[in-house]
């Protein structure tokens, strides 16, 4: 028995000396010693006492050899759970707990400790330059491990995302939803072992991780890793690569630098943005300097990748382009279920082997979110054009997209409400020249006179990751509610379009 997704995505590189990963300084490391990294640390997870199925979390920075922990848990079977750098102990104590982690790796696992003992939890650490507790363990490993064998429904990784109802989700993906949408991008947007993708976004998040690495990986291509998005760093590698994949942020602060040009960007062949909307602004200007059109796609946690504009063929501004091989993408009424005719606006629902099979121990809200059919419920909000692209043109669900990060106002507005002098709150997203959306708090003071500003953002500073934080905090005498009582966001949000984020 076979382990589909190692077979398929790492396991034909072994003895492969081709560069894998290439670092700033030019420094490599080739594709058989990355596996040999893996398979120690595969060794270290097993003497653990993890099996396969169990959950293994890592909140480190971005290194090869975090990267290796990823391909250490497929090798194993052991469930890999990516956490964003910036969550606070409180976050992350909620996601071990939620998930049953039996294994924490994190960048600061002093700060995680009293978190670990609390839920019975292995604690390793692992420093940005990829050493650590949990290296040193590896460095005596055997580098040969027999991959545990797993089939195509067997789960690889829990992402979570969180709910409109402040508790997050842990959305459950399998080997066929990673492997089937990394095989039809390789497909769709030309990936060959000739490509260098140069990798400057984060990987605890799908489109690093699940989209561009394997991507990569299958098609044995190489990267150029990056520890973070740095304009210089990009425009000084650029002629080193031939793709990029980034946020709308990369591509507005690229636009400010007078470095961008035709020139700069002419070993170029694609650049990919997601994670957010692409201001169709943003694409024109792109396309003006560079004489380059960027390739806007559509995904989220649950579905990884739905819809691409096309390689070949006109790239819409505005637009997400048509669903990708293998996708179904209908456009329905959010009250009835009903699909309404192209070019109406309705809510997108998407059904594929890319989608997840369900949140884990939340069947309430899969059965909510996932239908029967298998066709699952996005939220999101848009329509099919004349010519086929699909348009988004808002969210039915209540999501803030911040410079490509999720943020869900619920879990914000639960510590507002708590603070000393706060009756209640409402958070909601303003457009933002840079991010796409910003976080804009608004609050409802009591009769108690003890509402302060500056001890509120302090409070938040310290409960949350800081691209969580309100930009600003509002004071208004009352909430607009519905005849129901709901607060209406989109007054509020039409109320403060312009509220000066940006």
């Amino acid at each position: 028995m076979s382990n589909l997704l190692y077979d398929n995505l790492f396991g034909f590189h072994v003895e492969n000396d081709k560069p894998f990963l290439t670092y700033y300084d030019g420094s490599q490391i080739s594709y058989d010693a990355f596996l040999r990294m893996a398979s120690r640390f595969a060794n270290v997870i097993e003497a653990a006492g993890l099996e396969a199925g169990d959950r293994l979390a890592v909140q480190v920075e971005k290194s090869a050899e975090a990267l290796a922990i990823y391909a250490a848990c497929v090798q194993s079977g052991v469930i890999f759970l990516p956490l964003n750098t910036a969550y606070k102990p409180a976050e992350v104590d909620y996601f071990i707990c939620d998930s049953g982690a039996r294994m924490l790796i994190a960048s600061d696992a002093t700060a995680l400790h009293s978190v670990a003992a609390a839920r019975d939890v292995i604690l390793h650490n692992m420093e940005a330059d990829g050493s650590g507790s949990f290296t040193k363990l590896a460095t005596n490993a055997s580098d040969q491990f027999t991959p545990v064998p797993r089939e195509g429904n067997d789960l690889a990784a829990f992402l979570y995302t969180s709910g409109t109802t402040g508790r997050s989700k842990g959305a459950m993906l399998t080997q066929n939803n990673l492997l089937s949408n990394a095989q039809t991008l390789v497909n769709a947007w030309r990936f060959t072992e000739r490509d260098v993708l140069l990798h400057a976004l984060p990987i605890f998040h799908t489109h690093g991780l699940f989209v561009a690495t394997n991507i990569i990986l299958l098609a044995r291509a190489s990267m150029i890793f990056l520890p973070k998005f740095d304009v210089d760093s990009v425009f000084a590698l650029l002629p080193r690569a031939t793709s990029m994949m980034g946020v709308p942020t990369f591509y507005t602060r690229l636009l400010d630098d007078e470095r961008l040009t035709a020139n700069s960007t002419r070993h170029i062949r694609l650049f990919v943005s997601g994670s957010a909307p692409l201001l169709a602004e943003t694409h024109v200007q792109f396309s003006e300097r560079t004489g380059q059109q960027i390739l806007e796609r559509y995904g989220m946690t649950e579905t990884n990748m739905n819809t691409t504009n096309p390689y070949d063929g006109p790239r819409r501004a505005g637009t997400v382009g048509m669903p990708l091989a293998g996708v179904e993408l209908k456009i329905t009424n959010p009250e009835t279920g009903a699909t309404v005719e192209d070019g109406t606006i309705g809510q997108i629902e998407v059904r594929g082997p890319n989608v997840f099979v369900g949140y884990w121990n939340m069947p309430e809200k899969t059965r909510e979110e996932l239908r029967e059919d298998g066709f699952f419920i996005t939220g999101d909000l848009g329509f099919i054009d004349d010519q086929g692209y699909v348009q988004i043109v808002g969210r039915n669900k209540d999501l803030i997209i911040a410079g490509g990060y999720n943020i869900y106002p619920k879990e914000i507005e639960l510590i507002l409400d708590d603070q000393p002098g706060v009756l209640e709150s409402a958070v909601i997203g303003v457009p933002h020249a840079d991010f796409g959306e910003s976080v804009l708090g608004i609050l409802v003071p009591d009769d108690s006179g003890l509402l302060n500003l500056e001890k509120i953002t302090e409070s938040v500073a310290a409960s949350l990751a800081e691209f969580k934080h309100p930009r600003k905090l509002v004071i208004v005498d009352a909430l607009p509610r519905n005849a129901m009582g709901k607060v209406q966001k989109n007054i509020l949000r039409d109320t403060y379009r312009s509220a000066g984020l940006a």
